[in-house]
């Protein structure tokens, strides 16, 4: 049976458990919450000496995961295996081992609560396992989050703790992170146990408890660039090559070429006012009026040199077709100035 995260979740909390659940896919940090979830709170403390088992997949085979799921449980209702890294389990899409694991779940042995976490890729759906795993499972197949919805995202894990955040501290976060689910989540929880319950994540709370300055920082940067304000970009260029320990050039780069990207789109829309973009860019209003901004400051021609010059720079930061040392530092200062010519 496939579901979502929320769901799955759920019915745990609720003592709805199913005795096999494999999860599955790109984004790791679902797969983790889940598993983290039941190697927790299914079996009480004194339960799990005799009755978890926690195994990695590049050290069994799909018979010695099969050997312990068909254990009778000790002195308790049920037991718990968990295959953690389970993409490594040498036989898992092999034919023999397939075979052995469908055999299984279709009988699967309703006191063993068997989860596998098989991380970075789905299996095969052209295979056996992979076409009959929806049917016999609970199935997960999770995606990376793409970067338009992580705002939304944050503001409604942030929620979730029973706290509010900001535009602006939703924006440092997205760009300084990026989509690392678990990075992002992280970060979070390291915000939120400072502050009490129903108070307001802002700008000054990232930059307290994460680490990155409210106003130098690459979203601070984004937005001089966005205006073209030539003073303010020299000031936190300054600042990033006197601080280039704490403002790698290589994310930097990485977070100028999303923007830009984005920014292609925003000059190539006729309609440019703020809700014409967020549309196009299918972001909220409020996360696109610095695209909204630059449109109106940059053409179509300017955008496209902008890319091209922010690739060389990503190609020199690393070593291609750089001419003698250049810092990190130089190299930034070059960049922002083609940005603005």
């Amino acid at each position: 049976m496939s579901t979502t995260p929320e769901s799955i979740l759920s019915d745990l909390k609720s003592a709805k458990i199913a005795p096999v659940y494999f999860l599955q896919g790109e984004e790791p940090f679902y797969i983790d919450q889940i598993a983290d979830y039941i190697e927790k709170n299914i079996l009480s403390d004194s339960e799990k000496g005799f009755n978890q088992t926690i195994v990695y997949g590049r050290d069994v085979n799909v018979s010695t995961i099969l050997n312990h799921a068909r254990r009778f449980p000790m002195m308790a209702e049920r037991q718990v295996v968990i295959v953690k890294e389970a993409q490594s389990v040498v036989d898992l899409n092999k034919e023999a081992g397939s075979k052995m694991l469908l055999s299984y779940l279709e009988n699967p042995v309703p006191s063993t609560v068997l989860v596998f976490c098989h991380k970075n890729k789905a299996l095969d759906k052209r295979k056996a396992l992979g076409k009959s795993i929806d049917r016999l499972t609970v199935n997960l197949v999770t995606k990376k989050i793409y970067e338009d919805k992580l705002p939304v995202w944050i503001e409604n894990f942030v929620s979730k703790k029973g706290l509010g955040i900001t535009h602006k501290a939703v924006r440092m976060l997205a760009d300084a992170i990026g989509t690392n689910l678990e990075r992002v989540s992280n970060e979070i929880e390291k915000i939120a146990i400072n502050l009490p319950a129903g108070s307001q994540i802002d700008e000054v709370a990232v930059q307290k408890y994460v680490g990155i300055s409210k106003d130098y920082n690459v979203f601070e940067l984004q937005k001089a660039l966005a205006s073209k304000d030539v003073v303010k970009v020299s000031k936190m260029v300054n600042y990033f090559e006197a601080n280039t320990k704490k403002n790698p050039l290589i994310p930097i780069v990485a977070i100028l070429f999303g923007f830009y990207s984005k920014l292609l789109i925003a000059v190539s829309q006729r309609d440019k006012s703020p809700n014409g973009i967020a549309s196009a860019l299918k972001m909220k209003p409020y996360f696109a009026k610095d695209y909204q901004l630059a449109a109106t400051k940059y053409n179509l021609s300017q955008v496209i040199n902008g890319l091209h010059h922010i690739r060389m720079t990503d190609l020199k930061s690393k070593g291609v077709d750089s001419s003698g040392h250049v810092s990190d530092g130089q190299l930034l200062r070059e960049l922002v100035f083609r940005l603005l010519h």
